[in-house]
């Protein structure tokens, strides 16, 4: 016999039924305002995260700062003062902390915190289109026809889930892109995006204030309404889909509740010394709020700054998007030091991929995915470290050479996850989180 999924239900005048849905989306949800899709789908992964127990790394969180377009690595962390014009660019080249070690003249703070970072000047893989590459950088994979596999946050997400109230994977101020998603993962391990550039003025998260007219007490009666509608419903129909979703709206109830969740989204908490310290802008705004989500237990953070893809006019370009990013940098360096974070976060700063070694004709360089730089920190990595080299025109790795596999292989194994688990997409068939890739120990502590 067809049954109805919908369980029936009187609405108060008795005059009509409502199913459970449409008695949360009308009854409660929709009046609370909230909104609340992403949150939803994140606090499935962090109950499985809560109830398990993962393994140690000395990593307990990941900053990823993802530069889009393709950073030139001549004219940033790998310059070649002593080639010809035409390949080393307008720009000087400036000493660093590390005797020997140069970088680009627009990267001065940077320069002085060299002795606390690693940077590797010998990233390779053979992808020249934007969105092969970002597939690249944020999953450890080559993109497959036949697959969209998870990015690094989302797979954080599933193996370990999340911490106090917080979603374990976030990006700010949102996903760079549909590679930065749970791929063949549940989407309960979607990224939650912020919906707000915390480096503009006026910045509130979507979704987890109370909307206006709604305070902590009305707040609070909404929340008994809807468990006792939860109960009513579990006695009609036992259903495993039932008991999940009141999972899901009883954990989104606990974010927006929470005071440490709220808090770890408030930047005006922050002193004014301290945001001024970052740079009240894009990049500072941006870095700041990563660091107060991963002392707050946030995972995996993923924050995105600027546009890298300079064509022409990139000695232009660079002197107005590099500076503020050097300088919230190295103050995210100095602050995790300061606060005792650095040896528990781990930092990296990726691109898709580098420039052509040689300047074209207008003054610009174009897209290059044969050698390339990636800056890491903290976290378990080696500090005062360069890993690997380019020849002499930044074209090819002239020494020990780094795949994004062995990259990605490293960043799961500092965080406590096996890059060698198999895990079951679609199918199902077995895939393991990272295929042929090493973790490099020459660059860990």
């Amino acid at each position: 016999m067809h049954r109805d999924p919908t369980p029936p239900g009187l609405c108060p005048s008795g005059g009509c039924r409502l199913g459970r849905r449409q008695f949360l989306q009308v009854g409660c949800i929709a009046g609370l305002g909230l909104g609340l899709d992403a949150f939803f789908r994140i606090r499935r992964a962090q109950a499985a995260g809560e109830e398990a127990s993962p393994r140690e790394g000395p990593a307990r969180s990941v900053i990823h700062i993802f530069l889009p377009g393709g950073m030139a690595h001549q004219d940033s962390f790998d310059p070649k003062p002593y080639s010809p014009l035409e390949y080393r660019g307008e720009l000087r080249a400036i000493p660093t902390k590390l005797d020997g070690v140069q970088l680009s003249e627009l990267l001065p703070r940077t320069a002085s915190i060299a002795d606390k970072i690693t940077i590797c000047r010998s990233v390779s893989h053979g992808e020249a289109d934007h969105d092969r590459g970002t597939h690249n950088m944020f999953t450890g994979y080559r993109p497959s026809p036949a697959l969209v596999y998870p990015s690094m946050g989302s797979i954080v997400s599933h193996e370990l889930g999340g911490r106090k109230n917080l979603p374990p994977y976030v990006c700010i101020p949102n996903p760079p892109s549909t590679f930065a998603g749970p791929g063949y993962l549940s989407s309960a391990h979607a990224p939650f995006g912020l919906g707000a550039d915390p480096g503009r003025g006026g910045f509130v998260v979507r979704d987890l204030a109370l909307p206006p007219g709604v305070d902590d007490a009305r707040f609070a009666r909404r929340r008994s309404l809807l468990e006792a509608v939860n109960r009513h419903f579990q006695e009609k129909e036992k259903s495993d889909a039932i008991e999940a979703t009141d999972s899901f709206y009883r954990r989104a109830y606990d974010l927006i509740a929470s005071k440490d969740a709220r808090s770890a989204f408030d930047l005006e908490a922050e002193p004014a010394a301290v945001r001024d310290e970052y740079g009240r802008n894009e990049a500072g705004g941006r870095m700041l709020l990563a660091r107060r989500l991963v002392a707050a237990g946030v995972r995996f953070v993923s924050l995105s700054y600027g546009g890298w893809d300079m064509h022409q006019g990139i000695r232009d370009g660079m002197r107005s998007g590099l500076p503020p990013f050097d300088r919230a940098f190295a103050a995210l360096i100095g602050d995790l030091e300061r606060t005792g974070l650095l040896d528990s976060t781990l930092v990296m700063v990726s691109s898709e991929f580098g420039r052509t070694p040689k300047m074209n004709g207008t003054g610009g360089r174009d897209h290059w995915p044969k050698v390339f730089s990636v800056v890491l920190a903290g976290g378990g990595i080696k500090k005062g470290h360069v890993h690997g080299s380019s020849d002499t025109t930044a074209t090819e790795p002239a020494s020990d050479p780094l795949s994004v596999e062995d990259l990605a292989a490293t960043v799961y194994h500092l965080i406590g996850i096996d890059p060698d688990k198999v895990l079951h997409a679609p199918g199902p068939r077995p895939i393991a989180i990272v295929k042929d890739g090493k973790v490099r120990k020459e660059i860990l502590a």
